[in-house]
This record gives C-alpha cells, structure tokens and sequence, in this order.
C-alpha cells in the first residue's frame, strides 16, 4: 500500500485484494441498521468515522473492478488520517485467512447450506475494527433488547453526544464519530433512558467506559485474551464478548452463545430442528477454529428458519 497527497488535510490510498473480494459484503456487518451515523454506505461508497491515537478520521472506501479484479479506493481525512489508513487493510478484511475453509479437503465436510454460502458469496472477508471501546459499547447496547431498539440506541446517543467527523469534500452530512470514554461518561441518566438503555445496560457501558484504555489494550491480545479481559468487567458475558470479537479481531471462531436466534437458526439449517446452544456447539464441533466462518455462510445462502407465533415487538419505557 503506497500513501499519496491527493488534496489538503487529505491522504489515500489504493489496495489490491488477492482472489475474490467484495468491499461491501465484507464491512457491511460493521454497520448498525441503515441509520448507523458512524458507518454510511452512499452512492457505492463506504464512509466512517473514528478516532485513532492520533485523533479523529473520516474515511472514504469504494471498490473499482469485478469481484476477482478488485481496486479498493481509500481516501481519509483529519488529524488521525494516516493511522487510518494504515488500518484499512485489516478493517476491510485483507488480512482475513480463508485458505483453509476454501480448501477442497475442508469444503467438501462442511454442510451444504455453507458451501452454497460460499458460493453465493466467494468475495467475503472477515472485518476487523481494532477499535475496542467502539465496539463494546455497541454490542451492550444490543444485550437482551431487539436489533431495532439497539440500532435506535445506538443512533440517538451517537448523534447526540458524539463529534462531526472530520470534514470532508462529499461527506455525508450525517456523519458522526462515536463518543470518547469522556463523552459516554458524561451522559445523562435520562438521555440513557430517552434513548431507551435500561440502567444495567447503561451501568455496563459506563463501567467499559471507565476502563477504556486497559480495553484498548486488549485489541493486541488473542481472543483467549480478550474474553479473559472483557469478561472480568461486570455486565459483559460470553455473548457480548463473542459479539465484539466478530467486530473488532474478526475472529473466525467466535460464536454468539446465548444470542435469542442463533441456535434455533443452527439447529434448523443442519438439522431441520431448532436446538439450544449446547446443541449448537456440538453440532458446530466438526469445524472448531472455523466457525463462525461457517455461521456466516449458513446466513448467506439464503436460509431462514420457521418461524412459530408473533414477532417480538420492542417495549417502549421511555415514558415511564
């Protein structure tokens, strides 16, 4: 990767993915519903906003040629511009290995829902942020609520309390960066409330907030090592550390136990039998190492479960 000026307070960058690549197949799990103001997809273009050690970036990503003849356009912007370039490599999933699950010997013993998984979608890789109070946050937002609550939570309280990203020629105007350890912890306990957080979830993003710099440590650790660290902070458990390890190491292996669909959804695609989650890792078991990789490819190919009674409908507190 060879960084250029190409305009003023402005550096970017051009990437050429090995094999089959698709830029946004590959990040769009890093973005929270369609009204995430951290993470846009706009007119074929990726635009994020973070923080890095050296401050705050906006980056712009967009993919050029075919899915085996890929050119991955980055251009940044901000005080934090080179860091985030050197960054993109691992955010967009370059540095994601997936020899092995693509191996003859390894493909033909998975199921068949993955291989036509894989085959829908040869261009995915597995994301990596690196960022960990980001992702922390995030995901407690989504402990034991609904995606639409979470995805609403998370919206309201970025807009609210986090900075405009660093200005940008084209950038949507929406953009945000998600708040500091310092910005979270000045939140209000009824901005907590008006964005629907209840106070345990609301007490665990304060207590990762308080901790954020032994978090940022971790983002150098194995996932052994992350899930010893985060599960030592009251309020974050297996799920929640499985779910930020997906984000921030794009670890292949990690799977959300105790998530409210992902066992039925296991159990039904391999089985055609909704299990829990001691039967999810077992029947997960044959590809230990690899998945999530496996879950991944299960949702890409197309199949839903059964679904039985009404869905669940969001529970608004905010006027209590």
């Amino acid at each position: 990767m060879t960084l250029t000026a190409s305009a003023p307070a402005a550096l970017s960058a051009v990437l050429e993915p090995e094999g089959a690549y698709s830029l946004l197949a590959s990040v769009g799990p890093l973005q929270c519903g369609p009204g995430d103001p951290t993470l846009i997809f706009r007119d074929g273009a990726v635009w994020l906003a973070f923080r890095n050690d050296d401050g705050a970036a906006t980056l712009r990503l967009s993919q050029r040629g075919g899915l085996r003849s890929a050119s991955i356009y980055a251009t940044a912007w901000g005080p934090g511009a080179a860091l985030a370039l050197d960054s993109v490599p691992r955010l967009i999933g370059l540095h994601d290995d997936w020899s092995l699950f693509d191996s003859p010997g390894f493909s033909a013993g998975l199921p068949e829902l993955a291989r036509k998984g894989r085959y829908l979608q040869p261009g995915v890789r597995l994301p990596a942020t690196g960022r960990m109070l980001d992702a922390v946050v995030r995901v407690i937002l989504e402990q034991k609520v609904t995606g639409l609550e979470a995805k609403r939570a998370w919206r309201y309280l970025v807009t609210r309390f986090g900075d405009p990203a660093p200005s940008a020629p084209g950038a949507p105007r929406e953009l945000r960066l998600p708040p500091t350890a310092a910005q979270w912890r000045r939140v209000p306990s009824w901005e907590w409330h008006k964005a629907g957080v209840d106070s345990k979830r609301s007490a665990a993003a304060l207590r990762a907030a308080g901790v954020a710099s032994g978090l940022e440590r971790l983002a150098s650790l194995d996932a052994a090592g992350v899930s010893a660290g985060l599960c030592s902070i009251p309020g974050i458990g297996v799920w929640t550390t499985a779910e930020v390890l997906q984000r921030t190491h794009g670890s292949p292996d990690s799977i959300s136990v105790g998530d409210f669909h992902l066992a039925a959804f296991v159990g039904a695609a391999l089985t055609g039998e909704r299990t829990d989650d001691a039967g999810m890792i077992e029947l997960l078991k044959p590809w230990t190492g690899q998945r999530q990789r496996v879950v991944r490819m299960l949702y890409a190919s197309g199949f839903r479960k059964q679904a039985y009674g009404p869905r669940l409908s969001p529970e608004d507190h905010r006027r209590r």
